[in-house]
């Protein structure tokens, strides 16, 4: 991959985390699919190819464009806990386990999210988009260097549960790099889901193994909880920066801390800001910080309580925190780890139409549970929750959780100029604002802006302290700067997986589609 030069399409883009995604969302637009299409055969095919990051139990959030109707849309594709899930189950535990059937208290949303995409704007059925999906379940495709990674990673994990180890092991260890890995059972559940449509999962036979295996294990989701799933569509949130409108899904995704942050941010003149200097990265770290602050306190499920954001998205709120950044000293501030394996994608068509969408399991393998003979992997999203009955994303029946799920878009002149997105928890606002800022203030293409170094500051799990880790790329002299005004620096590899999977698609003044795609992952940007 050349890492400064973006892929250009004269009429179509796709970006992904795995190339065999990418691949299948162009063969559904040469198929005559449109964006929405491509980018459900893209989500599929990630469930199937990046198992590690994303799956059929997990969730996804979706922002899209439709150029003939001039309407963006969010679609929130993520799930609630069950009817009968309370804090009383965990009274003798400090927090929710975070691996193991009880820490599976969510149901999962992304197959219903599929549902809706297509029924709402897509030309093809269901059954035509997951094809590429159920090819590579069945027939297999070479184990990724990524997946081979994280499994070694997280073998302990696996091997807990032997539905898990049967699929994802080989006698107990890591299967072979690029050897061809098999699901036999996933691809049975995605052609059912393909023929009997989303009640499959939900209401039918699906839903009945999935439960049937959560009670046999102790677990607690019920069939009600799944057939009582819906997904919801949504009015994105935005502000503007500058010429630019910025748009994220709303609550409970965390999107909104993102545009709190480029509030912030526009309160300084990056014309006199070097890109790659301790001024650059200051800034937008304790710009961050501040709308971390805001979204630790507010953000829970919208039915719960209602976020402030007549407050924290106006720019007199902004202006008045960004007074308060000191230029030469770092701010202390503590936060909570975050999941970060999940996985962003895409897609531009030759209408102009757009989709930005993310997806994910919570942690790498989800819960580490593969539910029966589905061959689907449960996430664990729903061990976010608090215990504590006074915080405001505490654990209740039938609620979303704090969600770190966030595709953006960002338009110009009432158009959309740049769609973009990244895995990574805790380091997705961080890692969007790099991008977006780097291509709003510096000029850089996609693919510049993706591979450049990159900061993701925050505690990781059984850290005790907050780390400012940094790519080894950028001068000696910004670390030291970092260093000396109170920032804990941790200097990780040049192109580290830490950082995540980030992916971006600009459309330039000629209507060029020019994609970038992380050279961390194992991705391909894909145009026509």
């Amino acid at each position: 991959m050349n890492q400064t030069k973006s892929t250009i399409g004269t009429k179509t883009m796709i970006v992904s985390p795995h190339y065999l995604s990418s691949m299948a969302g162009a063969r559904i637009l040469e198929k005559g699919g449109n964006a929405f299409d491509a980018a459900v055969a893209v989500s599929a095919c990630l469930a199937v190819v990046y198992p590690h990051m994303t799956g059929v139990g997990g969730d996804s959030f979706w922002l899209t464009w439709h150029e003939g109707e001039k309407s963006l849309r969010a679609y929130n594709g993520s799930g609630r806990s069950g009817y009968k899930i309370h804090r009383g189950l965990y009274e003798e535990e400090a927090e929710i386990p975070t691996r193991g059937i009880r820490s599976a208290i969510t149901v999962p949303g992304m197959v219903d999210s599929w549902n809706a995409i297509l029924k709402e704007y897509g030309r093809l059925t269901l059954q035509d988009v997951l094809e590429p999906a159920i090819e590579y379940a069945r027939r297999g495709f070479p184990l990724s260097p990524d997946q081979y990674t994280t499994t070694n990673q997280v073998a302990d994990v696996l091997r807990a549960t032997e539905t898990t180890a049967h699929i994802y092991l080989t006698d107990g260890s890591t299967p072979s790099l690029h050897k061809k890995f098999i699901q036999t059972d996933l691809a049975a559940t995605l052609t059912t889901i393909a023929i009997k449509g989303r009640d499959a999962f939900y209401k039918g036979e699906i839903a009945k193994e999935i439960v049937s295996y959560i009670q046999q294990q102790n677990g607690y989701l019920t069939l009600d909880d799944f057939a009582d799933h819906h997904g919801n569509w949504t009015e994105p949130i935005s502000t503007t920066y500058h010429d630019y409108t910025v748009y994220q899904v709303p609550p409970n995704s965390q999107g909104f801390s993102a545009l709190e942050a480029l509030n912030i941010l526009e309160n300084f003149d990056f014309e006199q800001i070097e890109q790659d200097s301790y001024e650059y990265y200051h800034i937008l770290v304790e710009a961050l910080k501040k709308a971390f602050k805001d979204r630790n306190t507010y953000l829970t499920d919208p039915d719960f309580y209602q976020a402030p954001f007549e407050r924290l998205l106006s720019k007199t709120y902004a202006k008045r925190l960004a007074t308060d950044i000191h230029m030469k000293k770092a701010h202390n501030f503590s936060t909570v780890p975050l999941g970060q394996d999940t996985a962003y994608a895409a897609v531009v068509d030759e209408e102009g139409n757009a989709v930005s969408f993310i997806q994910s399991l919570y942690f790498e393998y989800g819960s580490g549970v593969v539910a029966g003979s589905t061959g689907v992997l449960l996430q664990n999203r729903g061990s976010f929750f608090s215990l504590d009955p006074n915080h405001v994303n505490t654990l209740e029946p039938h609620k979303r959780t704090f969600h770190t799920l966030m595709p953006a878009m960002a338009f110009l002149n009432e158009k959309p100029r740049i769609i973009y997105g990244t895995q990574g928890g805790e380091g997705q606002p961080q890692t969007q604002t790099l991008m977006f800022t780097r291509m709003a203030h510096y000029g850089m293409n996609p693919q510049q802006a993706v591979s450049a170094p990159r900061f993701v500051w925050g505690r990781t799990w059984g850290q005790k302290s907050e780390a400012l880790k940094i790519e080894n790329r950028i001068p000696q002299q910004v670390y030291k700067t970092l260093i000396n005004a109170g920032h804990n620096v941790q200097i990780v590899q040049p192109f580290d997986g830490v950082m995540g999977h980030a992916h971006a698609i600009l459309i330039n003044d000629d209507g060029f589609r020019c994609g970038g795609t992380d050279p961390r992952c194992d991705g391909a940007a894909i145009g026509w």
